[in-house]
């Protein structure tokens, strides 16, 4: 796990690009402490850098940038491929001779033998460079599911990428002129869909996706995408499938050469992989959790008694109402994008990493999979809502007006706009999930922008198109995994566990996996209490599988009552909505925190 930059200058209009690539380099120290890098291609148009958090081999052999004998094809790499040992004996069997125990030096024998195809062996979580001196070529990528960040920008015909959005700003790379429709999303979403970001200039590659940069120019194709539409084509026993699936999952994400912790939170899905670390032979784990001073929210003691039942070596941390606001500050620096999650994750983070870990796993992409959340049953109620009102013409669209002008909360307001949208299921997921209303979050938009409200009434946040489904609640699984998730949730555990200089890794969102689980019928995937997961590991105790679900939540608003008193009030006074509710507050208190420490001025 690492920081990955670089600058790709064709015309060689950057004087100064060997300064601008140190200042990208030393704003991604924190992702990579253990080495550092630069390079600079013979023929001056490429200059890569990197970060270097040891993992596999480590020893100086895994210094990078890296290149092949021969010096055609150099890399910069962030992440780590579980089956790159696979590929290598692969590799090795047809003549390739390799001189590390990396997986990166598998990656540049994988571009050299096959080209961009090389992807779809890939089993893992990555972004990363590679630059062909001889085709004067970059090979840009990013993994499946979009665990791995990285950011690019064009400015004067040069194009420069990064594992962190502040880094490009940093280095002057992505301007500061702020981008009004990732604003909207922002406000709308709770956090920024790729492929926005809130600089205008500056741009995500989207989850599956590469770029194969020439002369100046991009060009962008996606090598994978996610559909439910074959399930249940080859299923006959899906517990015992998913069973087989998890542990092949958990076996690969234990590929390291440093120990390999566990967040176990009390929860389903962390417990889960304490189970299955049991069931493939690790018995040496740590786990680690957080405790909190309010009793709704801590999930501490039943994480305490699943550790003990497990035989792990259990840490915990309490955090009281004085030390989560001094975590909090430090917290704020590290934002790259503005979301309204985050703090939880830099929290368990830094505690991991105080206690010596480099490496944990997290069971993130459980509620995504097994319809762990409400939206798996609110959502499709809201599609059959929707489409009865249309038995009687005009009576949806006037209801949706009513409620949006007059409803007695923020979550009718938005049911009212979504009545007035087409009755599908990403709109009612977005109204379900969303912040605030559409047109508030278009107004907040324009305020901050300083555009005007018509330039911003007919976007739309970006998202993937939503193929056929066999099963409404397929469509709610699959904006889980690729709007909630992956902008808010896979972002936020990236940045705030690398702050820490922690390698995440997420079991649950495996591709091998996926594709596996992606074949179960959702009336066995989807059903309430996530019942599948639960009969595939019968191991899982009762105490965890029967407890209400609450999520690994702190208790933010008890403590902004007493010490972080005076927190929002000049949030609060901007909004264009009345009695705001905390996650409104929060997320202007966070945009707003973000553009001070950005040196970029709000219109107003």
């Amino acid at each position: 796990m690492c920081g990955i930059a670089g600058i790709l200058d064709p015309r060689h209009t950057l004087s100064d690009a060997a300064t601008r690539l140190d200042a990208l380099q030393r704003a991604l120290q924190h992702r990579g402490p253990d080495d550092r890098g630069v390079w600079s291609s013979p023929s001056g148009i490429a200059h890569l850098a990197h970060t270097r958090l040891s993992i596999l081999d480590l020893s100086a052999a895994g210094h990078q940038p890296m290149q092949l004998p021969g010096g055609r094809f150099t890399i910069t790499f962030n992440g780590e491929i579980y089956n790159f040992r696979e590929l290598r004996t692969e590799l090795e069997r047809e003549g390739t001779f390799f001189h590390t125990g990396t997986d990166t030096e598998v990656l540049l024998r994988l571009y050299e033998r096959h080209g961009t195809d090389m992807l779809g062996r890939l089993r893992g979580m990555f972004a990363f460079a590679i630059w062909d001196e001889q085709e004067r070529t970059c090979f840009l990528a990013r993994d499946a599911l979009g665990i791995k960040p990285l950011y690019h920008a064009t400015r004067n015909d040069v194009f420069a990428f990064a594992s962190e959005l502040r880094s490009l700003q940093t280095a002057g790379l992505a301007g500061e002129a702020i981008d009004a429709h990732a604003i909207a999303s922002y406000f709308e979403t709770g956090s920024v869909p790729e492929p926005l970001t809130l600089l205008r200039d500056a741009r995500m590659l989207e989850a599956g996706h590469f770029i194969l940069w020439r002369a100046g120019r991009m060009e962008k194709r996606a090598w994978w995408s996610l559909s439910f539409s074959s399930a249940g084509a080859d299923i006959a026993q899906p517990a015992q499938t998913l069973r087989a699936a998890l542990l092949d999952s958990t076996r690969h994400h234990f590929v390291s050469d440093v120990p390999v912790g566990i967040f176990l939170s009390g929860g389903i899905d962390s417990t889960a992989l304490v189970a299955l670390a049991r069931e493939t032979g690790v018995r040496d784990i740590d786990t680690f959790s957080i405790g909190v001073d309010d009793t709704a929210l801590d999930e501490s003691g039943v994480a305490r008694r699943t550790a003990a039942h497990f035989g792990t070596r259990h840490h915990e941390l309490r955090l009281t109402e004085t030390e989560g606001m001094r975590q909090f500050h430090e917290f704020i620096q590290h934002i790259d994008q503005p979301s309204i999650d985050g703090f939880n994750t830099f929290t368990v983070s830094r505690f991991a990493r105080e206690q010596g870990l480099k490496v944990v796993l997290s069971g993130l992409g459980g509620d995504e999979l097994f319809a762990g959340y409400p939206s798996f049953t609110q959502v499709p109620r809201l599609v059959l809502a929707s489409r009865a009102l249309d038995l009687v013409p005009g009576l949806r669209q006037y209801t949706g007006m009513r409620l949006e002008q007059h409803g007695a909360s923020h979550r009718l307001r938005r049911l009212g706009a979504y009545l007035q949208s087409p009755a599908t299921v990403r709109n009612a997921y977005r109204a379900f999930r969303g912040i605030f209303s559409p047109r508030a979050a278009r107004i907040l938009a324009a305020r901050y922008a300083g555009v005007t409200l018509a330039e911003l009434l007919d976007f739309t946040p970006p998202g993937p198109d939503l193929p056929p489904m066999p099963a409404p609640r397929d469509e709610v699984s699959l904006c889980e995994l690729s709007l909630y998730m992956r902008n808010q949730l896979l972002k936020d555990s990236d940045v705030m566990s690398m702050a820490s200089s922690l390698e995440l890794r997420v079991p649950f969102v495996d591709r091998m996996l996926v594709e596996t689980v992606a074949r179960i019928p959702a009336s066995r995937r989807l059903r309430q209490g996530k019942k599948l997961l639960v009969e595939a590991l019968p191991e899982l105790p009762g105490w965890v599988v029967n407890q209400p679900k609450r999520g690994f939540l702190f208790p933010y608003q008890k403590w902004a009552a007493s010490s972080w008193e005076g927190l929002f009030e000049q949030a609060a006074s901007r909004l264009p909505v009345q009695n705001p509710t905390w996650y409104q507050l929060w997320a202007v208190f966070i945009l707003d925190r973000w553009l001070e420490q950005r040196g970029i001025t709000r219109a107003s």
